[in-house]
C-alpha cells in the first residue's frame, strides 16, 4: 500500500467508536436534561460491552470483525431451513424426500385420499421418469404376486416375504413410539420389519414379522466380553416373531468402522436389550470376532441357521471391492453353504 493511501477503518473499530459516541450522547443528555435519558444506558452500555467482548475473543472471526452485525449472520443461518421450506422450495424440490412425497405419507397416515386432479407436476418427458402405463386389457394381479419365498433347500423354515419391507433402524436410534409404529405398520401391511443391529426390544414385538439383524456388537446375543453367545442367540432367534436373521457385514454409511453407544444413551432398558453394562460406553468393532474369512463367515451363517431352528439366514454388505464378493461366491461353491438372501447396501 502506498504511503499516500488512507487506510479504511475496520468495521469493528467503527462499531466501537459509534457505540462510545452514542453512550456519550446519552450521558450528556442525562446531565443536561436528567430524567428518562439515563434509561437508554440500559441498552447502549450492554451493546458496548458485547462489542468489546467480541473484538477480544478469538473463537469467531465474524463476530470479531463485526461485533454486533455478525449476529445477523447466525440468525439468518438458523431460519434458513424454514425460509426455504415455506417460501422458496417447490413441491418437487428437497431431498431425500420432496414435499409431494411427504404429503402422501401424511395423508395415508390419516387415511385421507391424495388424488390430484387435472394434470401432473412431474416432467413425464425427462429421462428416468416413471409412471403407470395404460392397458386395454388390465389383469388382476395374483394374490402372491408381490411376495417371494426366501429360503433355499438348506433352510428348514422358508419365509414368504413381501417385496416391500421396513429397513434396519435400531431402538435407541429411533424412539420407542417410532419402533412401535413401524412394527404395527408391518403387521397391518403384511410385511417385515428389520430390527437394526441394536437388538430386539419389547417395542418390536407388536405383531409384525421381524428380520433380526446381527452386527459386530452381537447385541442381544453376546456374552460379557462382547463375543457371540450361542444360548442367547437361540433364545431370541426362536421367537415366533423372528422370521429371518441378517448378518450385517458392512453398510454404506459407515465404511471401515463400527459404532459407538454413548454412556449417556446406555440406559437400563437399552443395556438389558443389548446385554451390556448400564451407563458405559459400548463400542461395536469394525469387524466380526466370530470369523475372519469367507469360509468362516459361511460356517457362522450355517450355525445361526441351525440355532434358529432352520430359519432363513443371509448377510448384508456394501460392496467396496468386487474381489471380496467374488471370494464369498467361491467359498459358497467350496463349502456348499448357501445363504438364503443377500442384502446389498448403497
Amino acid at each position: 500500500m502506498s504511503t499516500n493511501q488512507r487506510q479504511v477503518p475496520q468495521a469493528s473499530t467503527l462499531t466501537i467508536s459509534a457505540l462510545v459516541v452514542l453512550n456519550g450522547i446519552v450521558l450528556q443528555e442525562g446531565l443536561l436534561n436528567g430524567g428518562n435519558a439515563y434509561k437508554w444506558l440500559l441498552i447502549t452500555v450492554p451493546l458496548l460491552l458485547i462489542a468489546f467482548y467480541n473484538i477480544m475473543q478469538r473463537r469467531h472471526a465474524i463476530l470479531r470483525n463485526y461485533p454486533l452485525l455478525g449476529y445477523l449472520r447466525y440468525l439468518l443461518e438458523s431460519v434458513r431451513p424454514e425460509m426455504r421450506q415455506y417460501f422458496f422450495e417447490s413441491d418437487l424440490d428437497g431431498a431425500p424426500f420432496n414435499r409431494r412425497q411427504r404429503s402422501i405419507v401424511y395423508q395415508r397416515s390419516k387415511n385421507v385420499k391424495q388424488t390430484v386432479a387435472f394434470g401432473m407436476q412431474t416432467d413425464a418427458g425427462r429421462a428416468g421418469a416413471e409412471w403407470l402405463s395404460h392397458s386395454m386389457y388390465p389383469a388382476k394381479p395374483a394374490d402372491d404376486a408381490l411376495r417371494v419365498w426366501i429360503g433355499n433347500h438348506q433352510c428348514g423354515r422358508p419365509y414368504h416375504a413381501s417385496i416391500y419391507n421396513i429397513g434396519a433402524m435400531s431402538y435407541g436410534a429411533l424412539s420407542k413410539t417410532a419402533i412401535e409404529a413401524l412394527n404395527k405398520g408391518a403387521q397391518l401391511g403384511g410385511f417385515a420389519h428389520n430390527t437394526g443391529e441394536g437388538g430386539i426390544s419389547s417395542y418390536h414385538l407388536r405383531g409384525g414379522d421381524l428380520i433380526w439383524q446381527i452386527g459386530t456388537g452381537y447385541f442381544g446375543c453376546r456374552d460379557e466380553n462382547g463375543l457371540f453367545n450361542d444360548t442367547l442367540f437361540e433364545q431370541n432367534a426362536r421367537q415366533s416373531s423372528v422370521k429371518m436373521i441378517e448378518l450385517k457385514l458392512s453398510q454404506g454409511a459407515k465404511p471401515g468402522h463400527g459404532g459407538i453407544l454413548p454412556a449417556a444413551k446406555n440406559t437400563k432398558e437399552i443395556a438389558a436389550i443389548r446385554n451390556v453394562k448400564e451407563g458405559t460406553t459400548v463400542y461395536s468393532p469394525p469387524a466380526h470376532s466370530s470369523f475372519s474369512n469367507p469360509t468362516e463367515m459361511l460356517e457362522f451363517l450355517q450355525k445361526m441357521r441351525f440355532l434358529s431352528g432352520g430359519k432363513p439366514v443371509g448377510f448384508k454388505l456394501c460392496v467396496g471391492d468386487k474381489e471380496e464378493f467374488v471370494q464369498i461366491c467361491k467359498a459358497m461353491v467350496a463349502t456348499r453353504i448357501i445363504p438364503d438372501f443377500i442384502s446389498v447396501d448403497g
